[in-house]
């Protein structure tokens, strides 16, 4: 194993940032299969009825299944569709969706932090990605020459842009107590106090304007089945629609990190439980935070669209605004 270690310090940077970025797909990729598969069977359990349960023990070969399935569906292209465009759009998603996890710290050692790349500024850069994901459904929707496609568009980039504002203020409060914009900093901050107590108004913005932003219900008003036939990629069938599909459960992942990271100590122990080690720490939050967006799903009816962008400019933005003020006041008068 020294060995080994000693071969991969030696190597060249763009080889060992290779192996990281090779790693760190293969194990998004297996957390977003069996994250799907999770959410059937608690969707199941809470609903009272059994879930995936036939391909494989357990229903555990059910994400292979799907996938298969996707695979090898017929993949049709609308004549009146943009065919370059509506080819792209579903890659600029999923590599929005993926590019921001080079900058996300998984755990610490001696040597660092656990990322691809340490970046000072990593929640800006986080922002900055993210926020380009509405390019692949906006123009996805545009590019299919259909109107249910492009009302779901339209939704998509007005409910993004609207609960992005609120979104930002609530990590800026975090980023003065932190005194950093490093996500490793932000987590050291936290060594003794967990940001949720003195911003947990900052992290009640935070969960509704992420379950917003990632178009889940009850905010999933840009797929809106009743309204929209399936929104913006009524017209996209086989890996094309998977592809959509992929993204949305990634974007989930990355919310539970970013959570855990800002609001919850990162891989900081829990009651001083220091002999489990930080990563196991790290991924046990970002589990129960997903098992909270999985329960969302479950129990809360979908918004109505007006309702939807009321709440975020006249109660959100307000409230995460005055969030901002009193942090800054209290950080002024304590510095």
């Amino acid at each position: 194993m020294q060995a080994f270690v000693a071969t991969l310090n030696a190597a060249p940077i763009w080889l060992i940032v290779l192996i990281k970025s090779a790693v760190l797909l293969l194990v998004v990729v297996t957390t977003f299969a069996y994250a799907m598969l999770f959410e059937r069977k608690i969707l199941g359990w809470m609903q009272l009825r059994p879930g995936p349960n036939r391909v494989g023990p357990w229903g555990l070969l059910q994400p292979a299944a799907d996938a298969a399935k996707l695979i090898l569906k017929e993949d049709l292209t609308p004549k009146t569709a943009d065919p370059l465009i509506y080819r792209l759009a579903p890659f600029i998603s999923l590599l929005t969706a993926f590019s921001v996890y080079a900058v996300i710290p998984f755990g610490q050692s001696s040597s660092g932090v656990w990322a691809i790349g340490n970046v000072n500024a990593g929640i800006l850069l986080i922002l900055a990605i993210t926020s380009m994901g509405v390019y692949g459904i906006s123009l996805g929707g545009w590019a299919s020459g259909s109107k249910y496609p492009l009302l779901g568009s339209l939704r998509s980039t007005a409910q993004m842009i609207s609960y992005e504002l609120a979104m930002s203020l609530s990590f800026v409060g975090v980023l003065m107590l932190a005194g950093t914009t490093s996500l490793g900093g932000i987590v050291h901050a936290q060594e003794r106090l967990w940001f949720i107590v003195p911003q947990f108004l900052g992290f009640i913005i935070y969960v509704i304007t992420a379950v917003a932003e990632t178009n889940r219900a009850p905010f999933d008003l840009v797929e809106a089945e009743t309204e929209l036939v399936a929104g913006f990629h009524t017209e996209y069938s086989g890996l094309r629609f998977g592809l959509f599909f992929i993204a949305e459960y990634v974007n989930m992942l990355t919310v539970a990190c970013v959570a855990t990271l800002l609001f919850f100590g990162g891989w900081n122990a829990l009651f001083g439980l220091v002999m489990v080690p930080g990563v196991i720490w790290f991924l046990l939050k970002v589990g129960a935070f997903l098992f909270f967006y999985m329960w969302l799903r479950a129990t809360l009816p979908r918004f109505r669209y007006d309702r939807l962008m009321a709440f975020g400019w006249k109660i959100l933005l307000p409230f995460a605004t005055a969030n901002l003020i009193v942090t800054a006041i209290i950080v002024a008068f304590r510095g």
